[in-house]
């Protein structure tokens, strides 16, 4: 039994060739409450029409997924990579001492180190990387260890990242492909760029007084080899509540 539509004509040459049809219960919200199906195409007098169809399964979807060039070949993973996923890449970056770029657009009088553009030797805390399609996302992990879905996020002490998360990309390139082969482009545009100023709320995402500009100016100053990880603030949602490192990333698999 086939159900008749109607379809508009497809530019660029496309012919209509499958139909996958989503069922749910109402109000359902579980796997257990959806069901999808895969339909072929027919021609019932000069117009197309949905013929019977049968579950979708992973087979169609790889199926599909290459043919819109979003499938995802098989390839060994780095030890840091968390999630490799076409839509996705999350992966966590050891504490370090890192050559940093600074050139404050309006430095205070009493910066020590960072009062003219420079590049210096600072300590990095760990950092967990979240790439998407559409934004990169920052955030400093307080244990130097490969985190659990369990691990608390961070503010992301770097200048140019945004009190949300992001990293505000200015005139940065943005790597072209959202591949673990990407993972040092991404790396360079948040650690690599120049930092001149801190993002409007950011001096909030830390404890202690001063600022952000003045917390990497003192650890310039004093060539301080770790970072003080308990001036870090939580990163949060609404009523206070952590962010761990599972909610992050299923949010931003939506």
């Amino acid at each position: 039994m086939s159900i008749s539509t109607e379809f508009e004509a497809s530019g660029g040459g496309l012919m209509l060739d499958s139909a996958i049809l989503l069922y749910r219960t109402p109000g359902g919200h579980g796997a257990a409450d959806a069901f999808a199906s895969v339909h072929s195409i027919e021609d019932q007098d000069g117009r197309p029409a949905i013929a019977a169809g049968e579950p979708l399964t992973r087979a169609h979807l790889r199926h599909w997924m290459k043919l819109l060039g979003r499938s995802a070949p098989p390839e060994i993973l780095p030890d840091n990579v968390l999630v490799a996923h076409p839509d996705m890449l999350a992966w966590w970056i050891p504490e370090r001492i890192r050559a940093a770029h600074f050139a404050i657009s309006k430095p205070a009088d009493d910066l020590k180190a960072l009062r003219q553009r420079t590049t210096v030797a600072v300590p990095y805390p760990a950092h967990l990387l979240i790439a998407t399609r559409g934004r990169l996302d920052v955030y400093a992990l307080t244990v130097n260890k490969r985190p659990t879905a369990e691990t608390v996020a961070y503010h992301s002490p770097v200048l140019n990242v945004f009190i949300n998360g992001s990293l505000c990309w200015g005139n940065i390139a943005k790597p072209k492909a959202l591949a673990v082969a990407s993972m040092p482009q991404y790396e360079a545009a948040v650690f690599d760029s120049w930092s001149t100023h801190a993002n409007h709320g950011q001096d909030q995402a830390i404890t202690g007084k001063g600022g952000l500009v003045r917390l990497w100016d003192a650890l310039a100053a004093s060539k301080a080899k770790t970072f003080p990880v308990r001036r870090l603030k939580p990163f949060t949602v609404r009523k206070g509540e952590p962010l761990t490192v599972g909610k992050l990333i299923a949010g931003g698999a939506r």
